[in-house]
C-alpha cells in the first residue's frame, strides 16, 4: 500500500493527525505562499508533479525537475526538465525558491545549491524541506539524510543566510511514523495501528531535543 492509497482511506482530520510530515510540509509552503509579493518570480527547484503550484496563483510560478524520480508520476506541468546542477535561467532571475524533499536524491547536493543560488537575486528567501529520519525512496535515486548541522553547513557554503531551521516534529512524530510504514507492509494493520500512531503523535511534546525527527524546514535567504 502506497502513502497516498493509506492518505485516501484516512479521513481528513485523521490524515492532518498521522501524516504529520506532509502536513508539515504543506503548512510551511503555505506560509511561504503567503509572505511573496504577487508578482514574485517564484523557482520551484525539484518540483515533481509540480503540486505545490496551488499555493501559488499570485507570482510566476516555474517547476523544474529532472523527471526521473517516479516512473508513475505526470511531469507535464512543468515548465522546464532539467538537471539542478545545470539550470536554464540566467543569474538572478527569481525572487523566491522552493526545493522540497529533493535535496536527498541529488548526488551532489553541494553544486546543486550553490547553482540555486546563482540564478536567485541577492535577498531572495529559500523554502527547503529535507529529511532526517526517513525511508529509503525513488530508487536508485536516494542518496542521503541531513542533520540540522549538515544543512546549515551547505547552506552556508552556497552563499544563503539561515533565518531558521525547524525540525518536523520529535521522537513520537518518528514513532508514529513507522506504525504507518508498519501498515504499508501489512494493511490489515490500518484499524489498530492509527490510533495508536495518533496518540504517539499526541504524545510528541514531550520531546523537547527533537534530536529524532523526521525532517527540517528551513529558511534562508540569499546572501
Amino acid at each position: 500500500m502506497t502513502y497516498a492509497e493509506a492518505r485516501r482511506r484516512l479521513p481528513a482530520w485523521l490524515r492532518r493527525r498521522v501524516f504529520t510530515f506532509e502536513t508539515f510540509i504543506e503548512d510551511s509552503v503555505s506560509d511561504f505562499a503567503r509572505s511573496l509579493p504577487a508578482g514574485a518570480r517564484l523557482l520551484d527547484a525539484g518540483a515533481g508533479e509540480a503540486q505545490y503550484a496551488r499555493w501559488f496563483p499570485h507570482v510566476r510560478y516555474v517547476g523544474v525537475d529532472l523527471a526521473i524520480g517516479d516512473p508513475q508520476w505526470d511531469y507535464r506541468r512543468l515548465h522546464a526538465i532539467a538537471d539542478l546542477e545545470q539550470l536554464p535561467f540566467a543569474d538572478a532571475a527569481f525572487d523566491a525558491a522552493l526545493h522540497i524533499v529533493t535535496l536527498e536524491h541529488l548526488p551532489r547536493p553541494a553544486q546543486a545549491l550553490a547553482e540555486l543560488g546563482r540564478v536567485m537575486r541577492r535577498g531572495a528567501a529559500l523554502l527547503l524541506v529535507a529529511p532526517q529520519e526517513w525511508e529509503v525512496h525513488q530508487a536508485p535515486h536516494d542518496y542521503y539524510r541531513y542533520t540540522r548541522h549538515g544543512l546549515e553547513y551547505l547552506l552556508a557554503q552556497a552563499g544563503f543566510e539561515i533565518e531558521e531551521i525547524r525540525p518536523a516534529g520529535g521522537l513520537f512524530l518518528v514513532i508514529s511514523r513507522r506504525l504507518l510504514n508498519a501498515c504499508q507492509m501489512l494493511p490489515w494493520l490500518l484499524p489498530l495501528f492509527a490510533p495508536l500512531a495518533v496518540l504517539a503523535a499526541w504524545l510528541d511534546p514531550l520531546d523537547r531535543r527533537k534530536d529524532f525527527t523526521l525532517g527540517y524546514r528551513c529558511l534562508a535567504r540569499r546572501s
